[in-house]
């Protein structure tokens, strides 16, 4: 009887051993469209991973440390067909996991947003960078770890300032996406005492450059259109549509340097960010994914790598906990960009330095030196506290 007992008790001392040691699941859901958007650069082409690659390798990282704390993070990507309805696939998505990251453009992400309100679902903005989702338009449970329109104008303003190249020629494509950074970029001029000398637009009347007359055709246009402009230090470019920007630089009538959709660009990552430690994290990227590590990656893995620290710091794979978290004054993550990032409150941005880049190396980053707040001097770059349209509900 009594090495029955014995035996009985050290059954359930291992049983009990095993259940605590089963790891809390953290589940995290991507959600995107199927394809990825073409570029005029054929050295640009996004991979079919783009964005998600990035998602990947921080629940990697978040596994790392989740092993020490009895926290497993899993990943499971949707990619929405033409067509197919936006709010019915978040919501399954959602059944299985408590935080999505989406790449979806702003009305999608909205559908998704108001159909995942009552379930306590969070989702984390990696892809649309329209300020309206932050603005007019902000939802309680989206986190937009994407830079906004006005954020990336506001870090080019700054460094075309700092740099008096005051007088722009300011070329702005014919889509809607082309004229919203426009807005964001008179607005940076306003803001930081540029001055747009004049307006330019380049009508998209479609046909193909790339056929054996496409260079010719280009080389004589493009200093055609940029002739007997006011005098100017930059010509900045709003070409979100892809369509006219790349083929600017060293085309221009005047010589003069080219910035915005093209020439100097602002952006959240780029393949040459060699500061604070980022070689580490460029490197490990290259090894899983043999492709460097674009913007939308780095989005993704910083969203991914939010959930994995706010669950790390609270020890609880709670959703209502963990988001509580994120919004709050304890929360910061380090992401290889020489500052700690945080969480604007008042629309739920993350805070972010912005890479001025060149397609070869990191020309400098944003904010400038100079431009003060007194708050955070990230808070310069971007719709600031005072001027917020949104009211969180």
């Amino acid at each position: 009887m009594i090495r029955f007992l014995v035996g009985a008790i050290g059954l359930s001392v291992v049983a009990t051993h095993a259940l605590a040691s089963d790891p809390i699941e953290i589940g995290v859901g991507y959600l995107r469209h199927a394809g990825v958007r073409s570029k005029l650069s054929l050295v640009e082409q996004p991979a079919e991973n783009d964005g998600v690659a990035g998602a990947r390798l921080a629940i990697q990282d978040n596994n790392t440390t989740g092993r020490f704390l009895n926290q497993h993070f899993t990943l499971e990507e949707v990619q929405l067909k033409k067509g197919q309805d936006v709010a019915g696939a978040a919501l399954t998505l959602a059944g299985r996991n408590g935080f999505i990251i989406a790449d979806l453009s702003a009305n999608d992400l909205l559908k998704a947003a108001d159909a995942l309100r009552d379930r306590g679902t969070i989702l984390l903005n990696a892809g649309s960078i329209d300020d309206r989702l932050r603005e007019a338009d902000c939802r309680a449970n989206v986190v937009h770890v994407a830079p906004t329109q006005t954020m990336l104008a506001d870090a080019l303003a700054q460094y075309l300032v700092w740099k008096q190249w005051k007088r722009w020629l300011l070329v702005v494509g014919s889509h809607e996406a082309d004229k919203l950074y426009a807005d964001a970029l008179r607005r940076a001029a306003k803001r930081f005492g540029g001055k747009i000398v004049q307006e330019r637009t380049f009508k998209d009347t479609g046909g193909a450059r790339r056929t054996d007359s496409g260079v010719t055709l280009i080389q004589r246009q493009m200093p055609v259109f940029t002739q007997q402009a006011p005098a100017y230090d930059v010509l900045v470019a709003a070409d979100e549509s892809e369509v006219f920007a790349s083929y600017l630089p060293y085309r221009t009538w005047d010589p003069r340097p080219v910035a915005g959709s093209a020439g100097l660009v602002p952006t959240s990552w780029d393949a040459a960010q060699d500061q604070w430690g980022a070689i580490q994290l460029q490197s490990r990227f290259r090894k899983l994914n043999s492709r460097h590590m674009t913007a939308l990656d780095m989005q993704a893995w910083t969203a991914a790598r939010m959930i994995g620290e706010a669950t790390s710091r609270t020890n609880s794979g709670d959703t209502k906990k963990v988001f509580d978290f994120l919004k709050g004054p304890d929360f910061s993550l380090a992401a290889f960009k020489g500052t700690r990032l945080t969480l604007r409150d008042w629309n739920l941005q993350l805070r972010q330095p912005i890479l001025l880049v060149d397609g070869r190396m990191v020309v400098s980053v944003s904010p400038q030196e100079g431009f003060l707040h007194q708050v955070s001097e990230l808070d310069t770059l971007g719709v600031d506290r005072p001027e917020t349209k949104c009211k969180l509900h």
